[in-house]
């Protein structure tokens, strides 16, 4: 380890002792100790603490909170910082969209996180009110753009309705069109009328997407199709009653046929 390093976690375990047992390195400071791509560590430090106690220290940045589970939190060279995890979420409260992006391939590449993981906490952070989760849903939308493949939250809604012994739907069909756009949905059950859509990362839709959603939905009921709608923490927090919620239609929709 380089001198000029050392130092500095020499200093960094100085300044978390000085705060205390529950404080972490945290922010831009773990995201460099996690090794993530775009930081390296350096002075002034981002340390987080407990909230309820007014903790100051000249030159550096004390953050506060009211959740810090064991779950979040580890130990980088001997030095308490926040999880990988945790991490990437308390970044996007500052990060540019470009450093979230690199950020968060790296933390996938490097397997300091998991898709799955990640979205669990997003979700169980995300009802605390975390600033800045809504960047990091933007961006994990993104990179599942340009990849081309199906979005985590599709994948995750295959995995339970097939664990469950549900037949497996068509992906990406192109059921109808409204107006002059071709009306493509998230998956259709063959031979049945039933369509199931997953609406996406983002706790709150535009008033234009809400009403091109609701036209959507409007047209493919209009053509004779059962549609059923699941949001991001239905899937994430609610299994068994998306599954049983899709066993239900298809129930009605071949009674139907």
């Amino acid at each position: 380890m380089p001198p000029h390093i050392q130092r500095l976690h020499q200093q960094l375990d100085a300044k978390l002792d000085s705060l205390g047992d529950s404080a972490r390195a945290c922010g831009p400071t773990a995201a460099a100790l996690e090794e993530f791509d775009g930081y390296r560590l350096t002075t002034p430090f981002h340390l987080l603490t407990l909230r309820g106690r007014n903790l100051q220290r000249v030159g550096h940045h004390i953050h506060t909170t009211t959740v810090l589970p064991p779950i979040d939190c580890e130990t980088v060279f001997g030095l308490r910082v926040t999880s990988p995890t945790r991490t990437l979420i308390d970044l996007a409260a500052t990060a540019s969209a470009p450093q979230m992006t690199a950020a968060l391939d790296g933390a996938l590449r490097d397997l300091k996180t998991t898709e799955d993981f990640l979205h669990r906490r997003i979700v169980d952070l995300r009802g605390r009110g975390r600033y800045g989760i809504p960047l990091l849903l933007q961006v994990i939308e993104g990179i599942e753009i340009t990849r081309g493949a199906h979005s985590w939250l599709e994948r995750e809604f295959l995995r339970l309705t097939i664990g469950a012994n549900l037949p497996r739907p068509t992906p990406q069909r192109v059921l109808g069109q409204r107006d002059d756009k071709l009306i493509r949905v998230d998956f259709h059950y063959p031979d049945t009328r039933l369509v199931v859509e997953v609406l996406g990362y983002r706790h709150r839709r535009t008033k234009l997407q809400m009403q091109i959603d609701t036209e959507r939905v409007n047209r493919l009921t209009l053509d004779g199709y059962l549609v059923l709608q699941f949001t991001y923490d239905h899937v994430v927090t609610s299994p068994d009653w998306v599954v049983g919620q899709v066993a239900e239609a298809l129930f009605l929709a071949r009674r139907a046929a």
